[in-house]
């Protein structure tokens, strides 16, 4: 009887190497190619897509920055503008399921000489609305007219709704005499001097709305020349008493 052999067999010596397409445990994952997904750790290649911590390649991987180009925001020809936030309220909106909240922000636009504007917006978080009002108050901004670059031609009276403002032009260390969102309005147009009263509401967007009818309806004596064929000299001697050399040089005065 053949005594058995428990001796284990050798290894074959010429046995064929690892091939090089084959994961490797310690180094990369599989090189994505064609439109395969490659493994952990890798690169992806054409249409591919790469492991977790590896490179999308191809067409999406260059998406990305078409996108980051496209968020960058446009500079108004390096014009700084006056930001006033009047008035923020919280606002819901009934659905099916409850109630969804979101905030309204009113905010006012002006760049300190002549121009002016405000804008309303609405959104699920307060910074979202504050942008949304802020872009849709540089749309609408307005010039009104300003005398010596400090105060309002001639009073004016202006209405919206329930509000009722009355606007006058003051001399010079009046200061600004006005509360609430009236008080933003002047500060960012640029008035140094001016007296101000509301009557009626005081709900800010109707206040609002009612000093802009104010504004809107200002004047300057170098529009009123134009529109009546005159010169402002005659305008202003007539309306004054003063004599020619006053009218004239406070007709020189006027720029706008």
């Amino acid at each position: 009887m053949a005594e058995e052999n428990n001796t284990p067999a050798a290894a074959p010596q010429d046995a064929a190497p690892a091939s090089n397409d084959a994961p490797q445990q310690g180094g990369g994952g599989y090189q994505g190619g064609g439109r395969g997904r490659g493994g952990p750790g890798g690169g992806g290649g054409g249409r591919g897509r790469g492991g977790p911590g590896g490179n999308r390649g191809g067409r999406d991987g260059n998406r990305g920055g078409r996108r980051d180009d496209r968020r960058g925001g446009q500079d108004d020809g390096g014009e700084e503008l006056i930001e006033k936030l009047v008035h923020i309220n919280r606002v819901s909106k009934t659905v099916k399921g409850g109630k969804r909240f979101g905030f309204a922000a009113l905010v006012v636009v002006g760049d300190g000489k002549g121009r002016v504007g405000f804008g309303h917006g609405k959104a699920r978080e307060v910074p979202e609305a504050i942008s949304k009002a802020t872009a849709a108050a540089k749309k609408a901004m307005v010039r009104v007219p300003l005398k010596e670059g400090r105060t309002l031609h001639h009073d004016v009276n202006g209405h919206f709704g329930a509000g009722r403002v009355t606007v006058r032009s003051a001399p010079q260390g009046t200061g600004i005499i006005a509360g609430g969102p009236m008080r933003a309005i002047f500060e960012s147009l640029g008035v140094a001097d001016v007296v101000t009263k509301s009557v009626g509401t005081s709900n800010p967007y109707n206040m609002i709305r009612a000093t802009f009818e104010a504004l809107n309806n200002q004047t300057s004596p170098k529009s009123v020349a134009q529109r009546r064929g005159k010169k402002i000299a005659d305008l202003l001697g007539r309306g004054h008493g003063a004599d020619a050399q006053t009218a004239a040089a406070e007709a020189a005065a006027v720029t706008e």
